[in-house]
């Protein structure tokens, strides 16, 4: 078996003209790659469709092979084999190839020349191709960070609870922080910053190829970042020098930044734990060990990395980069969700449609476009049917203070002083999802994959303002989702008013009614009243329960001090003495000038 060795970073293309032309028995579109600063790259070759027109296939940054065996074949289980297999089908193919490792997914990593020409590669693709015990074979791409970093400070996280196209998450705190749930962040590892690091638990450096990794080893268990500076030219023709963007750190901080402690930055799943495995390192990071990322992350087992102790029940993956989802990748998801792990992804920063790029177009997982903050797709922001959900995501093209506030790092190279800076990107987006699915899954255990995100999807609410080509469900709610999981804390019947109502500003109590019937006997002395308001003030709000008997029961008086918007929460009554059935209302008033609102909905739980 031919063992690995580390060696200089070189960037050769592996045309996906020639994998597409290898494959095109198995593929119906082509795919799109991203030049080093994140735009669409022109084409370079031309692949083959099933029907229509060829349309033009950039080439992908690969220099290995991704194979899928069939689960009856020997080379599925025997490295042996597998190496055996990669040498006589290079013998076939004139060339020589080699058995590198293996996948957490129990995919075959299989190493290329150096010199392979694109007549070369697709010579080797069709004899896997040919092989009835291969299921697939895809090459070994590279990812790429999908954040556009902006280092001007401010201290404002709009992106939490603004009203336009913040994502109401204070009213979801009422109900869930967190609390028992790790999310892994898969991404550039993490670099020490005091406003997370309580919250930072084990993780792991996946990057196998030392050039990459720049931090002078393989893998290992230190998940830290040393910084992914790069010097100009050193990841391509054309590449401009980059300083380092402690990319995994400023998501880490929007997910679960410490909160409450008079300092910084707030976390969106402020209670949640937080797993670094670092797979992008200098000029990215390869398919291979994203894969392995994704399968240990969610408690499967990778050859030659000890188990996992802090097991994720969310992912996120702020990367991706051009072509839509292999089978490798897709293989790899799919089982992380069996394993009952959600998978968040960013949707890309092309502008583009997402389902040209990977891991965004994958099935299983929730794509998250990026909104800027008037609630629009910001102008990066990838699109499409492929995409779940809008979050923010930042726009700093309408000024600096747009972007998203977290934590980061002053080092231009190696890591320096901590700090907090404003990046946007649909990096910055996703793990605003990934921080609610935290949420959800904090309050309520049970929850499966597909649970959370239809959830997210049904409780979103609409688009604040434009997207051509489509952000998905609309802008998440985590006030509203996070309630609407959680199912009140008597686990009773649950009675629903939807009917918008509008709260005059300054004006006469308007009254939402509900009828409850079917029950027996008093209402419980924990009568849970859950509550949707939007309104500009929500300090000017009286909020009554009306029991049938005409008893007031006051669940929020008017105060000069509660500034926030909107009032999404549940409050808890004692109405043992009411009888349960009857007609019950909501009162709301608006006491002081200048502000309106809706009451959008409410329910009761017995």
């Amino acid at each position: 078996m031919r063992i690995s060795s580390s060696r200089p970073v070189r960037r050769k293309l592996i045309s996906v003209a020639a994998v597409s032309a290898a494959l095109v028995a198995g593929m119906t579109t082509t795919v799109a790659a991203q030049t080093p600063a994140g735009t669409t790259a022109p084409a370079a070759d031309t692949a083959p469709a099933l029907a229509g027109p060829a349309e033009a296939a950039p080439s992908v940054p690969a220099e290995r092979l991704i194979v899928g065996y069939k689960p009856g074949a020997a080379e599925a289980k025997s490295d042996k084999a597998a190496d055996a297999d990669a040498q006589a089908k290079g013998k076939e193919a004139g060339e020589n190839l080699g058995f590198q490792r293996r996948l957490g997914s129990g995919a075959a990593l299989v190493d290329l020349e150096d010199d392979l020409s694109t007549k070369d590669v697709s010579g080797v693709i069709a004899e896997y191709r040919a092989d009835p015990q291969v299921a697939y074979v895809v090459p070994d791409r590279l990812n790429k960070p999908l954040a556009t970093p902006n280092d001007t400070e401010y201290a404002k996280q709009w992106d939490l609870f603004e009203s336009t196209a913040g994502m109401r998450v204070p009213g979801a705190w009422d109900i869930a922080t967190g609390s028992g749930v790790t999310v892994a962040v898969i991404d550039t590892g993490y670099v020490a910053h005091s406003d997370l690091a309580a919250n930072v638990v084990g993780g792991y450096d996946f990057i196998a190829d030392t050039a990459v990794a720049g931090d002078g080893n393989g893998r290992d268990s230190n998940p830290a970042d040393p910084g992914d500076w790069t010097n100009a030219n050193e990841c391509g023709s054309g590449w401009g020098a980059t300083t380092s963007s402690w990319h995994g750190t400023h998501v880490a901080g929007t997910i679960a930044a410490v909160t409450n402690n008079n300092k910084g930055v707030a976390g969106i799943a402020y209670n949640a734990k937080v797993s670094p495995l670092r797979v992008l390192g200098r000029c990215g990071g390869y398919d291979s060990d994203i894969i392995d990322a994704i399968t240990w992350a969610s408690g499967g087992s990778v050859s030659g990395v000890p188990a996992n102790t802090n097991v994720a029940k969310v992912i996120n993956m702020s990367l991706g980069g051009g072509g839509s989802c292999t089978s490798a990748t897709q293989s790899a998801i799919n089982a992380a969700v069996n394993r009952g792990t959600t998978v968040v992804v960013a949707a890309g920063n092309s502008n583009a449609n997402a389902a040209n790029y990977s891991p965004a177009s994958c099935s299983n997982v929730i794509s998250v476009a990026a909104l800027g903050r008037s609630g629009s797709k910001a102008y990066y922001s990838n699109y499409g049917s492929v995409v779940d959900i809008a979050a923010p995501g930042g726009d700093t093209s309408t000024g600096t203070a747009n972007g998203i506030l977290s934590t980061l790092n002053t080092g231009t190279q190696g890591p320096a002083s901590e700090t907090y800076a404003y990046y946007q990107g649909t990096s910055m987006a996703a793990p605003h999802i990934a921080g609610l699915a935290a949420l959800m899954k904090s309050a309520n255990s049970s929850l499966t994959p597909a649970q959370i995100e239809s959830a997210i999807k049904t409780n979103a609410r609409a688009l604040p303002g434009t997207c051509s080509g489509g952000c998905g469900a609309g802008l998440a709610d985590a006030a509203k989702t996070v309630q609407a999981v959680s199912g009140g804390s008597t686990g009773g019947t649950t009675f629903t008013s939807t009917s918008a109502l509008a709260i005059p500003d300054n004006g006469p109590a308007v009254e939402s009614p509900i009828t409850v019937s079917g029950l027996t006997g008093n209402a419980p002395s924990a009568l849970q009243v859950g509550v949707d308001i939007t309104h500009t003030y929500r300090g000017d709000l009286v909020i009554d329960l009306v029991a049938p008997d005409g008893s007031t029961y006051r669940l929020k008086s008017a105060s000069g001090t509660d500034s926030a918007d909107n009032v999404i929460t549940t409050y808890t009554v004692n109405a043992s003495s009411e009888i349960a059935n009857g007609t019950w209302k909501l009162r709301v008033q608006d006491t002081a000038t200048l502000d309106t609102g809706t009451l959008n909905s409410w329910k009761l739980t017995f």
